[in-house]
């Protein structure tokens, strides 16, 4: 039979090793055990004096960020509802001001309309007062005429009827 060669080496070997794998061959227990506390030693010293308190500083100035952040946050927070108040407050008081302006605004309109229409109704009062007295004198005047009318009239529907001429001064005296 033949014996199996290593590929790499060339070189022929045993079929059947006697010898245990190292790792895990109890005469290479202690050697490992010595080799692994020295290197987790050396790993801790390592990762305790440099890569942890570079860890620590991060996740202290990660949590420092964080509360400034939300302290931040806080203090716009205040300062928007103050903000806000104060706008409310504006629009309120705008508001007051504005019914205010309106309320006066109408109150003036009112009195320069109530003052305009006392103006026109004397005015008016006047030119009623101007129209009744000329009235009055044309009634006057045409009640003295109609005096007058009546008399020749009646002077002329008695001459008519007499058949002779009366005048206005006896049909007067007459009425």
């Amino acid at each position: 039979m033949a014996q199996p060669h290593n590929t790499e080496t060339g070189v022929p070997h045993e079929a059947g090793h006697s010898t245990a794998f190292p790792p895990l061959d109890p005469n290479n227990f202690a050697p490992q055990l010595i080799w692994l506390a020295i290197t987790f030693a050396a790993l801790y010293t390592v990762l305790s004096r440099v890569a942890l308190p570079r860890i620590g500083e991060v996740i202290e100035e990660r949590r420092d960020r964080i509360q400034r952040d939300l302290d931040a946050a806080e203090r716009l927070k205040s300062e928007t509802e103050k903000a806000l108040r104060d706008y409310e407050q504006s629009l309120a008081d705008a508001r007051n001001k504005s019914g205010a302006i309106a309320r006066e605004t109408r109150d003036r309109l009112a009195a320069e309309t109530e003052r305009e229409r006392a103006e026109v109704d004397a005015a008016v009062n006047a030119k009623i007062a101007d129209a009744e007295k000329r009235i009055n004198e044309m009634k006057t005047t045409a009640l003295s005429s109609v005096n007058d009318i009546a008399a020749e009239t009646a002077g002329a529907i008695v001459g008519k009827l007499l058949g002779e001429d009366v005048s206005v001064a006896e049909v007067k005296k007459v009425l």
